[in-house]
């Protein structure tokens, strides 16, 4: 069964690697009709796609360079955006060109269509796939679930604790996992915050009296919200000079799982750099049907229900 990966996973796996050591490999690779990656290294002035193949020159011809390419629904930035990154293919033909030389001529397109018709168009809403993500905006995150076809993560999916910009949590090529959100007519949204753990999981890493690190995501005139992880906030007291954005030690004055509410002072505070780290997961299977938020001795009820 073939597995389909975000594009740039495959590039430096040795079943590729042996695939595009020779004409002979990758003509096997053809015959099988197997998906591969290589670096396309120009986009010509008719917007062809030139791939390094190692053992020979590549071509995506434009119309093949990505699904709704051929048919005006998707722009060619889609295509030009790819020079110096890794593109996914079938091989289609291998020839050779006015000098003799052998060229391989290759489609993207149909490796998208192979992943939609045999991995996406089976996923359902609440299913688990692994992700890559390949471009920020203020709104949401576009993450690559599959041979470069894109969905969207809005920014009030990706985590409980509210953030300004989602690169504040993530940054371009990091592998994730998420969660299917919505499906219509064939156009996929997703969500992050379900995988990140419940209330009581993330606070269970805490106790009252303890001084832990955090980061003020805003400041009100009733107190500052601050980040512990990034399903989990508390507020502090207000402390004159602090602001949105930075840096925090905090006490940690109450934990109270009734309210669902984290007591806190701000000891400290300072401007430093955001460090993105890797998500940390706590649920691992490959399917959600529910995900409750809060405590279950909590009069407030925060779940997510994944349904049709």
């Amino acid at each position: 069964m073939t597995e389909f990966y975000p594009e740039g996973r495959l590039i430096a796996s040795p079943l590729n690697s042996n695939c595009l050591r020779s004409k002979v490999s990758l003509s096997e690779a053809c015959a099988e009709q197997r998906i591969l990656e290589a670096r396309a290294i120009i986009c010509d002035a008719e917007h062809n796609l030139i791939v390094d193949l190692g053992c020979m020159k590549g071509i995506i011809p434009r119309e093949e360079g990505a699904l709704g390419i051929k048919e005006g629904t998707v722009k060619d930035i889609a295509v030009i955006s790819r020079v110096n990154r890794p593109v996914c293919f079938i091989v289609d033909s291998i020839d050779t060109d006015a000098h003799g030389n052998p060229i391989a001529l290759l489609s993207r397109r149909r490796a998208q269509e192979k992943c939609v018709g045999e991995k996406l168009s089976n996923l359902k809403i609440g299913d688990v796939t692994q992700g890559r993500v390949t471009h920020l905006e203020s709104f949401g995150a576009f993450v690559d679930i599959g041979c470069g076809v894109i969905a969207l993560m809005p920014i009030d999916s990706i985590s409980v604790s509210r953030i300004a910009h989602p690169s504040q949590r993530f940054c371009v090529g990091m592998d994730i996992k998420t969660i299917i959100k919505n499906i219509d007519n064939g156009r996929i949204s997703l969500s992050h915050k379900e995988l990140l753990g419940s209330w009581e999981e993330n606070v269970s890493g805490f106790t009252s009296g303890e001084t832990v690190a955090g980061i003020i995501r805003s400041v009100e005139d009733y107190g500052a919200f601050v980040e512990l992880t990034p399903n989990l906030a508390g507020l502090a007291e207000l402390k004159e000079g602090i602001k949105a954005g930075q840096q925090a030690s905090v006490y940690i004055k109450n934990i109270i799982p009734e309210r669902m509410k984290i007591k806190l002072i701000i000891i400290d505070s300072f401007d430093s750099p955001e460090k993105i780290d890797p998500p940390k997961y706590f649920f691992t299977g490959d399917h959600l049907d529910s995900f409750l938020y809060s405590p279950e001795c909590c009069s407030r009820r925060i779940e997510t229900i994944f349904s049709h």
